[in-house]
């Protein structure tokens, strides 16, 4: 368990370790098994096939139906999974050209109808939704980027009451330092340096 401040807030991020891999797989739904290039670029990290499967155990699999964005997208594993397993919608937002671009290449080898694509600022997109507009905010965000209060304020007012909120994160949040945000953790579960959290606004 990572330690945490007096304030009841994560400690400053630290960069995961290990070397990245090149490649993940989608591992549900209609598009499991296929895999999603990584690039290297600093800061990208794919959420590992293991947290993710956790996480969309927790989700219950089939999510037909739910509006998603991922915020900070990256290789796009996140949001495509949700997207493999009936997502209604997903945005996928992501500032990196390149990551851009392959995100549009992997959107059109699918034929993912469901999915849309957006060059830009997550958080700045988070801002910009509509209160309650949302079923589920992925928020993956580089370790070091320090987006982390911003980000989850942002999901905290997309999301609508009974939406849910992945985190993933290098420190453990507790729910102290969620309360100001409005929300409570429901799940979490630790991987390596990867803290993964499951949060829904209290009532």
């Amino acid at each position: 368990m990572a330690a945490s401040s007096k304030a009841g807030r994560p400690r400053p991020p630290r960069a995961a370790r290990g070397p990245l891999p090149r490649e993940v797989r989608i591992i549900g739904g209609q598009w499991k098994r296929t895999k999603l290039p990584v690039a290297d670029k600093p800061g990208l990290r794919p959420t590992p096939d293991r947290v993710r499967e956790t996480l969309f155990n927790w989700l219950d699999h089939d999510l037909g139906g739910w509006r998603c964005v991922d915020a900070f997208a990256g290789t796009g594993a996140l949001g495509l999974e949700a997207a493999s397993r009936g997502a209604a919608e997903v945005l996928l937002v992501e500032q990196d050209p390149e990551l851009v671009a392959q995100l549009r290449a992997m959107q059109q080898k699918l034929a993912a109808t469901a999915v849309s694509v957006e060059r830009a600022n997550g958080l700045s997109v988070l801002g910009r939704l509509a209160p309650g507009s949302v079923d589920l905010v992925f928020l993956d965000p580089p370790f070091d980027a320090n987006v982390y209060e911003k980000a989850l304020a942002g999901a905290a007012a997309a999301v609508r009451p009974e939406g849910l909120i992945y985190l993933e994160a290098p420190a453990e949040w507790q729910d102290a330092a969620l309360a100001p945000h409005g929300l409570i953790r429901l799940r979490h579960v630790r991987a390596g340096a990867v803290h993964a959290h499951l949060l829904q606004r209290t009532a």
